[in-house]
């Protein structure tokens, strides 16, 4: 392929990539750089959770995002949660032991993305759930069932941070 034919066809590539609503940016807000991602508060009187799901947001909007996260007076905008409520259901119960083999494990949160220089909410979600099932026998166990739910909440989080969620 000659180099006129190459020109001609990546133009065409990226004249459609462009018209199909694609944009060099990514979906993501224009105009902010950086995030201070708050510590977030909870509700709940289960220790650590809270660190665990503000240190997962940071973590996947470094990785997943074209945002930094820096310290609070850096900041364009400041995103904030509360853990509501951590709770555990007990599925098909076993014949013999009566004790349930299968559980599963909810976190409710509240989140708020705030422009800081405005003062304008980006995002406010009241509650927003997260499941994870785990099974009991083969020795799952409800530490990690918790660090499955928080990496599942921490990308729905960050999922919040593209321009039209």
């Amino acid at each position: 392929m000659n180099r006129r034919a190459l020109r001609v066809l990546l133009a065409a590539v990226c004249g459609g990539l462009a018209g199909c609503g694609y944009r060099a940016g990514g979906p993501y807000r224009s105009g902010i750089e950086t995030v201070y991602v708050d510590m977030f508060g909870s509700k709940e009187f289960r220790r650590d959770l809270e660190f665990k799901l503000t240190e997962a947001v940071k973590k996947r909007i470094g990785t997943d995002t074209p945002y930094r996260v820096v310290a609070r007076e850096k900041a364009d905008t400041i995103l904030s949660a509360e853990l509501l409520e951590e709770r555990q259901a007990a599925f098909a119960p076993d014949v013999r032991s009566r004790q349930p083999r299968e559980k599963q494990l909810t976190l409710a949160v509240r989140v708020q993305w705030k422009d800081a220089r405005s003062g304008r909410i980006l995002v406010d979600q009241p509650a927003l759930l997260q499941t994870a099932d785990y099974v009991v026998p083969p020795g799952e166990t409800e530490a990690l069932a918790q660090e499955r739910v928080i990496d599942r909440l921490a990308a729905r989080i960050v999922a919040m941070l593209y321009e039209d969620w």
